[in-house]
């Protein structure tokens, strides 16, 4: 229905309802001495009534006094926190905004931690009662059907709730599908105003918001039903995801984001098992343009948030991919997004609800996405536990990924020595030994795990390169990360006798942790460790060694000393090859001009593998053994 006819409509209510259209003086003189006020979420917030209760308060100062005021996020003014009206409001949050923040930290103001799809019980039980419920909708429709817009979440059941409800109706505020709408005859009041809605503009990501946005589009698979939250790292992750197809989307923020990935297709939510066809959300923050996009729009429903954000709900979703951020994570896998030590910042909102619905998904994935540091690289945000006073958003089991600008972690399944070891190889580099240090005293880790600090033994991400074997299989050539050790345990234990005979020209039988370190802690500038992994097609993060080649260099000569070994169910299948040619390339691009290696002459299959490299080669025998030197042809 146009504009023009809308406000037809609302010149029949006002002569239909005349009492719901009162003086703004007999509105608020509702409000009773230690009243209890919701008020509309985020940019849905009714702005005008909400200056217009603090006008009314100023002008009528003992009007009432303890008023308490509930909301989940306030993006507008929050007068209401205001040390000088602390007579007559105590505001009572669900999630700490930088309006409210100063207010909760020094007394002024209240913090209540709950998970934001149980707030919805706690007004219907009346453990919350509600007395009034100050909103923003639509205009009515020729139904009189008036739409919450883009704040449903706890707004419609305040609504419902709430003895006295009072409806600011602006002609800005969309009308969005789903179960978005109350009827006039259950508003008492009714207050037409016209004004623009509060906008959410985060900030234009920046460059590490951008890797980290990369890597997280790497765990993202087309299919997937993503829940996003909100800032920069979240917009980053948004924008490196327009290659993927046939995304749903379930989630409580529709941010602009979205908007831009239904616009360019990406999202069509064709493959979502539940609400099929449906963008699903519970409120926007966003722009005018996301608003226009959300008005009468049937690809997209707004639900309350006791659906949205009902873990079991969020179970039910095949291949659901909940991606959140953090203000701190330890190296068990415990985060945080609520506080900085005792410091109040934010909420648990609906970052767990979603996180522990996504463990609980068939396929599903939760991913926690951070900045390594904060205060301008000051802080690590990767600490060996937790500040003190923190609140403990997620608990050990609630992570799969972590991500950061410096790689990706997987947590799901594996002990605290082995998280502690994932985590610290993506910290920032210059915290890193620090975190070594006092994993070790605190018994994380190993007590002898050894690490090379700065730039030498960070991990070198561009030497990552794929590789197609004999039988079609795709396989990854990367170079060896400090915490490899459990994946290359298994390999080694993996290997035939004769196969760890022929590597190491011993009768070997144990891989202790103290040989094992020898592969993993590597100084990248003297030596290479290069893996060729094979990825699971159906669990991207699970691993399989498939070979490991080495060369260390010999400054002395300019060269190298060169070694490999394949699994014995992949020889055959030009893995060495493709491992040893890589080697080669490596080697050539740091101005080595030969390899060495030592061979027992036995092994036949390695001898032909130099062979056929076309190294020029030299070779002197001893107690069974080809010592070997291979030069490169095209050096001097």
């Amino acid at each position: 229905m146009e504009t023009s006819g809308r406000e037809a409509i609302l010149v029949e209510l006002k002569q239909k309802y005349p009492q719901k259209f009162a003086s703004k003086d007999r509105i608020f003189g509702h409000i009773q001495r230690g009243a209890r006020l919701f008020i509309g979420t985020a940019c849905g917030e009714p702005q005008h009534l909400v200056q217009s209760l603090i006008e009314y308060v100023t002008s009528h100062p003992k009007a009432f006094f303890d008023a308490e005021v509930f909301q989940v996020w306030t993006l507008g003014v929050a007068p209401y926190a205001d040390i000088k009206f602390k007579r007559n409001f105590r505001h009572n949050t669900f999630f700490v905004g930088h309006n409210t923040r100063e207010a909760v930290n020094t007394g002024l103001a209240d913090y209540s931690p709950i998970f934001l799809s149980q707030i919805p019980d706690l007004f219907i039980r009346k453990q919350v009662p509600l007395d009034v419920a100050l909103i923003q909708t639509s205009l009515p429709d020729e139904h009189g059907f008036l739409s919450l817009g883009i704040s449903v979440d706890i707004t419609k059941t305040a609504a419902e709730c709430a003895p006295i409800v009072i409806a600011q109706i602006n002609a800005r505020m969309p009308r969005v599908l789903g179960d978005t709408f109350i009827h006039v005859d259950d508003v008492d009041f009714l207050v037409h105003h016209d004004e623009p809605l509060l906008e959410y503009t985060s900030e234009v990501p920046g460059e590490i918001a951008q890797r980290i946005g990369g890597y997280v589009s790497r765990i993202v698979q087309d299919g997937d039903t993503i829940q996003v939250g909100y800032g920069s790292i979240p917009n980053a992750v948004l924008a490196n995801l327009r290659d993927k197809k046939h995304l749903g989307v379930h989630t409580e923020l529709l941010s602009s984001g979205i908007v831009d990935l239904m616009r360019a297709g990406v999202v069509d939510n064709t493959l979502k098992t539940i609400d099929r066809g449906k963008s699903v959300a519970s409120f926007s923050m966003g722009t005018p343009d996301t608003y226009k996009f959300l008005d009468d729009n049937p690809a997209i429903e707004f639900r309350p948030i006791s659906y949205t954000n009902d873990p079991l709900t969020i179970a039910r979703i095949g291949g659901m991919t909940a991606i959140n951020t953090a203000l701190q994570i330890d190296l068990t896998g415990q985060s945080t997004v609520e506080s900085i030590g005792a410091t109040f910042y934010s909420g648990i909102g609906g970052h767990a609800d979603f996180m522990r619905g996504a463990v609980l998904s068939p396929g599903g994935k939760t991913i926690l996405a951070l900045q390594a540091t904060a205060k301008n690289g000051e802080i690590s945000r990767i600490v060996p536990f937790l500040d003190e006073g923190a609140g403990v958003t997620l608990g050990r089991g609630d992570i799969h990924y972590v991500v950061t600008e410096y790689g990706i972690a997987y947590l799901h399944g594996k002990n605290i020595r082995e998280r502690a070891m994932s985590l610290i190889a993506i910290a920032d580099p210059k915290f890193r030994p620090r975190l070594i240090r006092e994993a070790k005293e605190k018994g994380l880790i190993y007590r002898d795990q050894a690490f090379i600090p700065g730039k030498k033994g960070e991990y070198p991400e561009s030497l990552e390169t794929y590789r197609t074997l004999k039988d079609g299989t795709t396989v990854l050539l990367r170079a060896v990360k400090i915490s490899d050790e459990p994946l290359l345990k298994d390999f080694f234990y993996s290997l035939s006798d004769q196969s760890t005979y022929r590597r190491f020209i011993s009768q070997r039988k144990d891989m202790p942790h103290e040989l094992l370190q020898e592969f993993v802690v590597i100084d990248y500038t003297k030596e290479i460790v290069i893996l060729v992994v094979k990825r699971d097609p159906e669990l991207e993060e699970k691993e399989e060694i498939i070979a490991v080649g080495q060369y260390g260099i010999n400054d002395k000569h300019h060269s190298a000393e060169v070694a490999l070994v394949v699994r014995d169910n992949y020889q055959g299948q030009r893995v060495g090859t493709e491992l040893l040619s890589y080697l080669t390339y490596l080697a050539r691009q740091e101005g080595l001009l030969a390899f060495t290696a030592e061979v027992l002459v036995e092994n036949r299959p390695m001898l032909h593998l130099f062979e056929k490299m076309g190294f020029d080669i030299q070779r002197r025998t001893e107690w069974g053994v080809y010592e070997l030197h291979m030069r490169f042809r095209g050096t001097t």
